[in-house]
């Protein structure tokens, strides 16, 4: 069983408060207050549950410079009240820098809560990972 500090612990829920804002600020129309607090509690829940060493080389590493750029990019805009702009960057940088997440969400979501379209897309999805390499 893993250990999890009350680092960790806070860090989930700031993370868990950051997507709740973001969301909120996307049902109210972008509201650029929102979603920049939002973005805000994001990274530093992030930083909390992985450590800022861990989260600055999870974003720095050489291939995933450009997700990065482009999702820090958008949080710099969205922080510069163009909350439109900002989210569709940041939406393209999430998906470049988490895509190899989302296979093992899927597999997870499908497993877990047996839901037969999530199951296939996993399979899938591991099909055509196996077949890159």
């Amino acid at each position: 069983m893993i250990s999890i500090t009350e680092w960790q612990k806070i860090g989930v829920g700031i993370t868990g408060f950051g997507v709740f804002f973001i969301l909120f600020g996307i049902l109210l129309y972008f509201d650029s207050v929102l979603l920049a607090f939002g973005n805000l509690l994001f990274l530093t829940g992030l930083s909390l549950i992985i450590g800022l060493r861990r989260t600055f080389s999870f974003f720095f590493q050489r291939h995933k410079l450009k997700g990065t750029s482009f999702f820090l990019g958008g949080v710099a805009i969205v922080l510069l009240r163009w909350p439109l702009l900002g989210m569709l960057l940041e939406a393209y940088g999430f998906v470049s820098l988490f895509k190899g997440f989302f296979p093992v969400v899927f597999g997870f979501l499908g497993n877990a809560f047996n839901i037969p379209f999530l199951s296939a897309l996993f399979q899938r999805l591991q099909g055509s990972s196996s077949s890159m390499v």
